[in-house]
């Protein structure tokens, strides 16, 4: 299973946005992840859509869109008209399978996503009603630069072997949250296979360098 790298613009300068995104691509980056906060869902607040359609013409990478809002239904079209590729919703701020239809009804792709602290079953109904992705958060969400949640090993490997025994074993599992160089290799044994970190690639001395180390 090819390994893919999300860096997650929250940790870039936003100040030069544009010049950020390019870099990504011209390191090899697989996604860029952009972390949507509404200062609700969870208590900071980051950038909307607005952001996500003024990087769009800088990159030709997919656009990874973590949505960690409330009310996620009322923001789904500005996201897909501002260009991005994957939207991905949290299991605690809807109803999955109404947010999943809205989505796929813009000729996107959609994903589901649950906390640390919700139960790694939660998200089984997602991979069984067609989620293009999974993504399991390794810290609670809000802030960047926290360390790993090393319970996530087990949920990763919950999460694989469901998606085996119901004949999606091939479904992306991203994980988001800590993920550096030191651990990126448990991450990826036990699962995953898109890996979003933020820190750990915007403050390397080499980005390129370092993509390259997180594919494991």
């Amino acid at each position: 299973m090819d390994i893919k790298i999300a860096p997650s613009i929250l940790a870039s300068d936003f100040s030069r946005i544009g010049e950020e995104v390019a870099r990504l691509e011209q390191s090899g980056a697989d996604l860029i992840h952009c972390d949507v906060m509404d200062g609700n869902f969870v208590p900071p607040i980051t950038f909307g859509a607005q952001m996500v359609k003024a990087i769009r013409p800088h990159t030709k990478l997919p656009l990874d869109c973590h949505l960690m809002v409330l009310h996620p239904e009322t923001h789904i079209r500005d996201f897909a008209e501002a260009g991005a590729d994957n939207i991905t919703v949290h299991v605690e701020a809807c109803d999955i399978p109404a947010l999943f239809d809205q989505i796929s009804s813009f000729g996107i792709k959609k994903s589901a996503v649950i906390n640390p602290e919700t139960d790694v079953g939660k998200v089984f109904p997602a991979v069984e009603g067609g989620a293009d992705m999974i993504l399991l958060m390794s810290v609670h969400p809000g802030w960047g630069g926290q360390k790993f949640l090393p319970e996530t090993l087990k949920k990763i490997e919950i999460l694989r072997n469901f998606c085996i025994k119901c004949g999606r074993g091939s479904l992306d599992i991203e994980v988001d949250g800590g993920v550096t160089e030191g651990n990126v290799r448990d991450v990826i044994s036990a699962g995953a296979n898109v890996i979003v970190a933020g820190s750990t690639v915007f403050r390397a001395a080499d980005m390129a360098a370092t993509i390259r180390r997180l594919r494991g």
